[in-house]
């Protein structure tokens, strides 16, 4: 299993040509995929603020993306917010932070372009 950060989630699922080789490979080769939900909530505020254009809605991004069979979007639990906050990181960002914390606390790769993220999680893959 692997998580994604926002960006490689929309990467996957919109752009699959500007996922990186080693990260298409990650989760070509995974049973799950893991999102936070977190990651729906940032797309959700990039749509509204008009960073981001989706061909769907947002809600309807979110219903397609939890049909997918091997997709599982987390919860953002207690667990995982105690996680982001226990990270001996000094990064801002509470999304950023809260995929961090969810890759660490499933344990598992994490698929990101975000440099900060990789040079800090040492499981990350890009």
């Amino acid at each position: 299993m692997v998580v994604l950060d926002t960006s490689a989630l929309l990467f996957w699922t919109l752009h699959r040509e500007r996922l990186s080789e080693a990260a298409s490979d990650a989760i070509s080769e995974v049973d799950r995929v893991l999102v936070s939900s977190i990651s729906i909530w940032e797309i959700g505020i990039k749509v509204a603020r008009g960073g981001l254009s989706i061909p769907v809605s947002v809600r309807e991004y979110a219903g397609r993306l939890e049909r997918i069979a091997r997709v599982e979007v987390l919860p953002v639990d207690a667990g995982t917010w105690l996680a982001s906050f226990e990270l001996s990181w000094d990064h801002r960002d509470p999304a950023d932070r809260v995929i961090v914390a969810t890759a660490v606390v499933n344990e598992c790769p994490l698929v990101t372009s975000d440099r900060a993220m990789r040079n800090f999680y040492s499981h990350a893959v890009w």
